[in-house]
């Protein structure tokens, strides 16, 4: 008979030393982004844990509250948000510099977490 999985913490999945790297990397184009947006580098503080959020999923249980959390702490999102930012700024439209700072945070806190080492969550 095999023991029930511990469900008192959330699964965790190694990130090599390469995608560290890469999170560092992509932490420090965050703030060159945000910089060059106009924002002030505070911002990437006072929203830093927003994108934890996703966690809240693990209320539920552990498949939901892998797939919140990994849906909210992949780039594909942010790419969405930056490249939105991008469209308008060739329409000659700068009122959309909000989608900027958004996806700056978020390209910055996703890369910091990878620096750090937590990736993606296993679905089991």
């Amino acid at each position: 008979m095999t023991a029930a999985p511990d469900r008192s913490t959330p699964p965790a999945t190694p990130v090599p030393a390469l995608y560290r790297v890469e999170g560092a990397a992509v932490a420090g184009a965050a703030v060159v982004l945000l910089v060059l947006t106009g924002f002030a580098w505070w911002w990437l503080f006072a929203l830093f844990l927003v994108f934890d959020l996703s966690m809240l999923g693990y209320a539920v249980d552990h498949r939901v509250g892998a797939i919140a959390y990994n849906l909210g702490h992949t780039y594909v999102a942010p790419f969405v948000l930056l490249a939105g930012y991008g469209l308008a700024l060739a329409l000659d439209s700068t009122r959309w510099s909000l989608l900027a700072l958004v996806a700056a945070c978020w390209f910055f806190h996703i890369g910091v977490d990878r620096a750090l080492g937590f990736g993606p969550r296993p679905l089991h």
